[in-house]
C-alpha cells in the first residue's frame, strides 16, 4: 500500500498489516520456528538450516528485526537473534483478538 492509502487506516489496523506483512514468506516462517525451537539467541546456526545464502537470510532477518518480532545482539563478529518477547505478545494477542471475533455465520 502507498502511503496516501495506508493514511485512510488506524494505527492497528497498520500495525498488523505490517507485522502480517514481515511474517508473509516462508522464510521467514522458518526462521521464527527456529528461533521458537531453540529458544534461545541464535548467532550463526540459520544459515546451516536454511536452504539459502548468507546475504539472503540476512534480508530476512532484517525485515522481522525493522518490524521487532526478534531483537539481534552484536557478540564478537557475528549478530545473535531471538525472538523480541514483547513483540511477540503484541501480535499474538492482536490476531488472536481479530481470528477470535469470528463467531461463525452462515453464509454463501
Amino acid at each position: 500500500m502507498g502511503i496516501t492509502k495506508t493514511d485512510n487506516f488506524n494505527d492497528k489496523q497498520n500495525r498488523m498489516a505490517s507485522l502480517a506483512k514481515a511474517i508473509g514468506h516462508p522464510a521467514r516462517i522458518a526462521i521464527l520456528e527456529f528461533l521458537l525451537k531453540k529458544n534461545t539467541c541464535i548467532c550463526g546456526d540459520l544459515v546451516e538450516e536454511l536452504p539459502l545464502s548468507q546475504a539472503t537470510v540476512s534480508q530476512h532477518l532484517k525485515a522481522l528485526k525493522e518490524i521487532g518480532l526478534i531483537k539481534g545482539e552484536i557478540e564478537g563478529t557475528s549478530v545473535c537473534y531471538c525472538i523480541d518477547e514483547k513483540v511477540w505478545d503484541e501480535a499474538k494477542e492482536a490476531f488472536s483478538k481479530l481470528f477470535g471475533s469470528y463467531k461463525g455465520a452462515k453464509c454463501c
